[in-house]
């Protein structure tokens, strides 16, 4: 294995690169965060997108698709969490770089070789589960809300869905970080697997859990409504299997590493 290049350093040394590169981290995030405010009206209409999908789905004018606030300080506020969640998915890339610049000397080349594909694997599989929030499973929870209103008709009152910018901005946000954290699924269990924490045989044993496991956790961290949960807890369950496939991969790589190097040893 490689010696590790990293030179003996007294803790004070340590703490100041921690400073560095914590001070990086923050003015990407600042910086990020000062673009996206300015940005914010237009950021937040970007996301108000599936809402109008959602309307065009459920077979009602897009021009009727409205959102309001009932606090003159409710839209403000609600352009400052735009702008930081959009300061936060700007600045993930130098947040994580530093994050690795710190942790990378203490790590063995090959466990550095190791390490970098996951860092790349991790925002995108990010975006592909923020990405099917985005084109379906919002328009979806949307159209299932918007399919409960009631039309004005003799002896019953209207009733209209008009969301607040506030409600509707913790919606698409939580699902876009419960579908991305659960995307994430595969690069957690294969660090695991890599580390030899885990075994693929122990991911296949306990399939059954995993799947009631999934459903308990669409459940929580999705709407209370059928369509959102059951939309997460599919995908997790189809990302179990994918970590169970990685999973057998890097044991079979390992395994023809491993006869390598001993038939070369011998």
């Amino acid at each position: 294995m490689t010696e590790i290049e990293d030179k003996p350093q007294p803790l004070i040394e340590h703490l100041i690169e921690l400073r560095r590169r914590l001070i990086w981290a923050v003015v990407a995030f600042f910086a990020a965060f000062l673009v996206c405010f300015y940005f914010a009206q237009p950021l937040f209409n970007m996301l108000v997108i599936p809402y109008r999908t959602a309307v065009i789905w459920a077979g009602l004018d897009v021009k009727n698709a409205e959102l309001i606030y009932t606090a003159p300080q409710e839209f403000f506020f609600t352009q400052i969490k735009v702008a930081m969640f959009g300061a936060m998915v700007i600045a993930f890339p130098v947040i994580a770089t530093q994050i690795y610049k710190f942790v990378a000397p203490g790590l063995y080349k090959n466990e550095r070789a190791a390490f970098l594909p996951f860092l790349v694997a991790s925002p995108v599989l990010f975006l592909l589960g923020a990405g099917l929030v985005y084109f379906f499973f919002t328009p979806m929870v949307m159209w299932f809300f918007l399919n409960m209103q009631q039309l004005p008709a003799e002896g019953q009152v209207s009733i209209q869905l008009l969301p607040k910018v506030s409600e509707y901005l913790s919606l698409i946000m939580t699902l876009i970080l419960s579908f991305g954290l659960v995307f994430q699924l595969p690069v957690v269990t294969s660090l695991l697997v890599r580390a030899q924490l885990l075994r693929s045989t122990t991911l296949a044993e306990k399939r059954k859990y995993a799947w009631v496991i999934a459903f308990i956790v669409a459940a929580v961290l999705t709407p209370p409504d059928p369509i959102s949960q059951i939309g997460l807890a599919i995908p997790t369950i189809m990302l179990y299997e994918v970590a169970i496939i990685a999973a057998r991969m890097i044991e079979k790589t390992r395994s023809r590493t491993k006869a390598e190097e001993e038939a070369a040893s011998t």
